[in-house]
């Protein structure tokens, strides 16, 4: 770890210390219906249609019982159809394969539809308490602007990290990225004048504004017109 990475580290933990889950959830199997709906959502917005749903169908084996058209009402504010097409199916098999009870490692988490490494490792970190890196769209941002990655990819970054940060900080510096990413580290325009990590961060010292998506669309163009 360098310098830099090291005084980044400690710079988000001295701005959130209290950081922590902003969606509202209070066992495994609400946390995995959550996160599901969350993809592309905000918070606050799942948080408002979850309350109904949990309240009619608490558990897998109600959900189970469900089609998506019945699911589809509660949700339909959080996005696509998918989502509860994939929540009911993803309770039919936990009830099939895993008996009733959301699996507790990834790659049994990862078998559920809708359910990839950053739904899964949400899961495990604040529902098991098994230490895990979740990279949403903010940590991947955050992440590679700020130095502590550089990678094009969500799974890369995700390896990087856990390569990087100690492992009994890992879902706690997930939660400092988000916060400073929903914060001050936005996607389009970055506060970077109020932001006080500026002093170590790669981004800030750039030609240009680092921005990670991008730079992926970027890359995968120029791979195309060599390729052609």
């Amino acid at each position: 770890m360098t310098q830099n990475q090291q005084a980044i580290l400690d710079g988000l933990a001295a701005l959130y210390p209290d950081a922590g889950p902003e969606l509202h959830f209070t066992n495994p199997f609400e946390t995995l219906v959550a996160t599901i709906l969350a993809a592309q959502c905000t918070d606050a917005r799942v948080n408002q249609v979850t309350p109904a749903l949990f309240r009619d169908y608490p558990d897998a084996r109600a959900m189970a019982q469900a089609e998506p058209e019945d699911i589809f009402p509660y949700v339909k504010s959080c996005g696509f159809k998918s989502k509860a097409v994939n929540i009911v199916n993803a309770s039919r098999m936990i009830m099939e394969r895993f008996g009733g009870e959301v699996p507790s490692t990834l790659e049994e988490l990862t078998q559920l539809p809708g359910v990839g490494r950053k739904t899964a490792n949400v899961v495990l970190a604040f529902s098991f308490g098994i230490p895990a890196i979740p990279v949403d769209t903010h940590v991947f941002r955050v992440s590679n602007r700020l130095g502590l990655a550089d990678a094009l990819t969500v799974e890369e970054t995700e390896q990087q990290l856990m390569a990087l940060i100690p492992r009994e900080q890992w879902s706690q510096a997930h939660h400092w990225m988000i916060y400073h990413g929903r914060r001050v580290c936005h996607s389009q325009k970055p506060d970077c004048a109020h932001c006080t990590l500026q002093p170590w961060c790669k981004a800030a010292h750039a030609d240009r504004m680092i921005n990670p998506k991008q730079e992926v669309k970027e890359r995968a163009r120029a791979r195309k017109s060599i390729q052609a």
